[in-house]
């Protein structure tokens, strides 16, 4: 598994996560050729616009590529060659409309199969009355991994 970040300074945390590499995301980020050398069998996407461009590109023969996230932007800059030359599929991933039974399949693959440690690796949780200041954080770069602000009370124990 190889995975993107901005933060390449990150990558023993990534690594201990799962990652046999890490890439800086400027490497995907950037426009792309239509098709390129195959690399991936599979994607997971978060950022679309080029980054999903290119990882479609580089994508390998009947190779999968689903897209979730919109954080580089909603454009698609690519062509069909990925589609027809290689046969790639392109998945997208609706959380939102998504059926109640659908989602209480995923949750139950979920705790089923998510590593609970590496989980807890990534997760932080806060009081609502932090939310401002962990805002500013985020904003900066400064957090790692996922937030979950707890409405009710304060910093759990980490």
């Amino acid at each position: 598994m190889v995975a993107s970040t901005g933060r390449v300074s990150e990558g023993e945390h990534l690594k201990a996560l799962g990652a046999a590499e890490v890439i800086d995301r400027q490497v995907l980020a950037a426009p792309g050729k239509p098709i390129g050398k195959e690399r991936w069998a599979g994607v997971i996407d978060t950022v679309g616009s080029h980054t999903l461009a290119n990882a479609c590109a580089t994508t390998k023969y009947r190779g999968a590529v689903a897209a979730c996230g919109l954080a580089g932007g909603m454009d698609f800059p690519a062509t069909v060659a990925p589609f027809i030359l290689r046969g790639v599929t392109l998945y997208g991933i609706d959380s939102v409309m998504a059926p109640l039974a659908v989602r209480h399949e995923a949750w139950a693959r979920l705790g089923q199969d998510l590593d609970i440690v590496r989980l807890e690796r990534i997760t932080c949780e806060i009081g609502l009355s932090e939310a401002i200041e962990v805002a500013a954080q985020l904003l900066d770069g400064k957090v790692r991994g996922r937030v979950v602000v707890d409405v009710q009370g304060g910093r759990s124990p980490s």
